[in-house]
């Protein structure tokens, strides 16, 4: 582009004989001077022209470029309820409804919630606390937030960004088994109440016959394996058959929800939480109200809730219970980072996590007596004990409640709202972990995807679905329970182990409580510091070892896995674990300069970043670059980099290497603010840091790129008002600038 009429960018600046005129029109207003005038905002006169006095006195042949740089705004929620139920909707999974009820039962009932309670206070509650303040502080995903706080571990966020690709692959795949349940449900009669379909076997038997053996099969599990799943067409990992089409449907269906329910970001999903976060609750409490009503519910509850204090004993129930509340609450998967990096600075992220993971907690347990009193009720039909009727996991939600609703008057709308509330409870869950992602990568490379939102989050979900369509098989039922273990469930704990090393002893408890201090007004108190130095910490080490020891129970036991199926079981963890790794390396040797000692230092303390107006808030900022400026040429290379999303502060960093410039131009910068009554005038050597102001509203910066022949790494921060996000560069060079990419600078 040609501002000037010549054919390089620039143009000519001066014509000998008489004064300069500026460069960027002819004879025109200066925009920096036009902007920076002291007219009262509400006088619509035409101001008279002001000469600026700081204006640098170019040479006849030193010209000038006007460089904008607008950041973009980063987006808040509309409403605090929005991210409330956003982080809720989360937190609250289907392992609410199938896991906890019966690891609650199985570990001693009442007696478990002891070991439960301790752990959701001194491990589970301090690192979801710590998640939500990270985010909210830096206001970035979980790649960005690492230049922040240890450079060597970003590999950190890309592990987590593969955990949530392995999570998507086969957490989508079990919503798409309630969305068939649901549409099999509109019906006169439920499909699984009766022997006499085309799929059963000789031995399905009601639940409610006398003659009822454990070699008989009941008609909801026959319905669950013969007809949504059709498992006996495959042979688990050995054989997993072709892609059954109708189930194939119902997942794609279920990635269409979620796109529509992220594309937007906070704009969409803001608006979908309001159903998919609430709409369990009112089903969980209908079905409790018609639960303790049936015959047999009160010995359900009674055996959920019996304390039998003698297996506190028992090392594993200890080991159940903090690994359960580690996976309800879910830090560690970017999700909290990520939803909360979209709250205004301010937001009181310590009630907030007080708030959302207490009620996580107090819905499984409500779920527990939603599911133990329909337990108690098979029991009282089936003439047997509760711990013969009750499964763990998807069989529990797939094949035992569906029996109890198939028997129960009025089946049909029981079951529509029961796997409403599945599909419900499993959406918020995916939309946490893919947005995690998204927000990340979107904050990662602003230009390339930040831009493109909607159409990242299509390929996105295109790629993911594509790879989880081994998941939709006739043997896909034995893949999920093969993700879920070797996907995030071991590489999960160690990813979180480092993510909590990297922020409590890499940049440090008192960094990070003064961090929390700026947003909320006072420093945590020394027990969520005693937590986050070394309670927490060995917390998810103690659940990582032991959950490596037992890895092969955590598989079940219903399928007899392969040999080699376990070596490509580590080989999926590792692809993820190994991020971690092999960024130090690459951050160490390839990504960093100087003897070892700068190395360490370059790779594990925070980079430097611009300071803000807004009291406490750290900005991220445009960086614009200038390599191999050489005053004696004709050619220029010009290209800004993004070192962030979006802040209260522009950051203009100049490494500048082979200047050569003949001229004398002034040694210093000069830089210029405004606000409705007075002009500032402040001059500061390059390198210096400008100080924030308060009164300042807008902000120009003016910088000679003569005079930093003696500094050839010069660094220049400009803040930005509160309610402005607009900073201009005016450059100066010794020859016609060239810079075709010069409109790219607008971010």
């Amino acid at each position: 582009m040609d501002r000037s009429g010549s054919s390089d960018f620039g143009g000519a600046a001066a014509t000998t004989g008489r004064s300069n005129p500026a460069p960027w029109s002819d004879d025109k207003e200066s925009p920096n001077n036009e902007d920076d005038s002291n007219e009262d905002d509400g006088d619509h006169t035409t101001p008279a022209k002001v000469t600026d006095p700081l204006a640098p006195k170019l040479a006849n042949n030193e010209h000038i470029l006007v460089v904008s740089v607008t950041e973009r705004t980063r987006e808040t929620w509309r409403q605090k309820a929005e991210f409330l139920l956003a982080v809720i909707g989360f937190a609250v999974d289907l392992g609410n409804v199938w896991r906890f009820p019966y690891i609650c039962y199985q570990n001693g009932g009442g007696a478990f919630l002891v070991p439960y309670c301790l752990f959701l206070i001194f491990g589970g509650l301090p690192l979801f606390y710590m998640e939500l303040a990270l985010g909210q502080f830096h206001r970035c995903g979980c790649l960005s937030i690492w230049k922040r706080i240890c450079p060597a571990l970003k590999g950190v966020g890309y592990a987590i960004c593969l955990i949530d690709i392995y999570m998507g692959m086969y957490y989508n795949t079990i919503i798409g088994w309630a969305v068939y349940y649901l549409f099999a449900s509109f019906t006169s009669k439920l499909p699984w109440t009766s022997c006499d379909n085309p799929w059963n076997t000789e031995n399905c038997m009601q639940v409610t016959s006398e003659n009822f053996t454990e070699l008989a099969t009941s008609p909801a599990k026959e319905f669950f394996e013969r007809k949504v799943l059709e498992s006996y067409k495959g042979n688990g990992l050995d054989f997993m058959g072709p892609v059954k089409p109708t189930l194939a449907l119902c997942v794609f269906g279920v990635f269409v929800l979620v796109y529509f329910s992220l594309w937007k970001g906070v704009r969409s999903a803001g608006k979908v939480v309001w159903v998919t976060a609430l709409a369990p609750y009112v089903v969980l409490i209908i079905l409790l109200v018609r639960g303790v009503s049936l015959p047999g519910a009160d010995e359900g509850i009674k055996y959920y809730l019996t304390p039998e204090w003698h297996k506190l004993k028992n090392s594993k129930v200890w080991i159940d219970a903090a690994s359960q509340i580690f996976f309800s609450l879910g830090p560690g998967f970017g999700t909290l980072l990520a939803l909360s990096s979209y709250n205004k600075f301010n937001n009181n992220c310590y009630r907030d996590a007080l708030i959302t993971s207490s009620i996580n907690c107090l819905t499984s347990f409500l779920a527990g007596f939603v599911i133990f009193s329909v337990l108690g009720y098979m029991a009282y039909v089936q003439k047997t004990s509760i711990d013969k009727v009750g499964l763990e996991g998807p069989g529990l939600v797939f094949i035992v409640y569906p029996e109890a609703i198939a028997t129960m008057s009025g089946s049909v709308f029981w079951s529509i709202i029961f796997f409403l509330m599945l599909i419900t409870l499993g959406l918020d869950s995916t939309f946490g972990g893919l947005e995690a992602m998204i927000t990340a990568l979107c904050d990662e490379y602003p230009r390339v995807i930040g831009r493109r939102r909607e159409l990242f989050v299509l390929l996105l979900l295109a790629f993911i679905f594509l790879c989880a369509l081994p998941t939709m098989t006739y043997g896909g039922v034995v893949l999920v329970n093969f993700l879920n273990v070797y996907g995030p469930g071991l590489a999960i704990l160690f990813v979180v182990f480092v993510e909590a090393a990297g922020v409590f002893w890499f940049y440090g408890v008192d960094r990070f409580s003064s961090d929390v201090e700026q947003m909320l007004g006072s420093k945590p108190g020394l027990f969520w510091r005693i937590c986050w130095t070394y309670i927490s910490p060995v917390f998810l080490l103690t659940i990582f070892i032991f959950s490596i020891m037992g890895y092969k129970e955590m598989l079940g036991e219903e399928y007899y896995y392969p040999d080699w199926s376990y070596q490509v079981g580590w080989a999926v963890t590792c692809s993820s674990v190994l991020c971690i790794p092999m960024y130090i390396i690459y951050k160490f040797f390839f990504a960093s300069k100087g003897g070892c000692r700068q190395r360490l230092q370059e790779s594990f303390q925070p980079e430097d970043s611009c300071g803000s107006v807004v009291p406490g808030q750290q900005g991220t900022c445009t960086s614009i670059k200038i390599n191999n400026f050489n005053c004696s040429s004709n050619s220029n290379s010009l290209s800004p980099t993004t070192s962030g999303a979006e802040g209260r502060s522009c950051q203009a960093a100049f490494h500048s290497t082979n200047l050569n410039c003949n001229h004398s131009c002034p040694p210093e910068d000069q830089y210029r603010s405004r606000n409705h009554q007075h002009h500032h005038h402040h001059q500061h050597r390059i390198s210096s840091d400008i100080i924030s102001s308060s009164l300042r509203q807008s902000h120009s910066h003016s910088l000679s790129l003569c005079s930093v022949q003696s500094n050839p790494m010069a660094t220049t921060r400009i803040p930005l008002a509160a309610e402005d996000n607009k900073c201009s560069l005016r450059l100066s060079s010794c020859q016609p600038l060239k810079f075709p990419l010069a409109s790219e600078w607008l971010v």
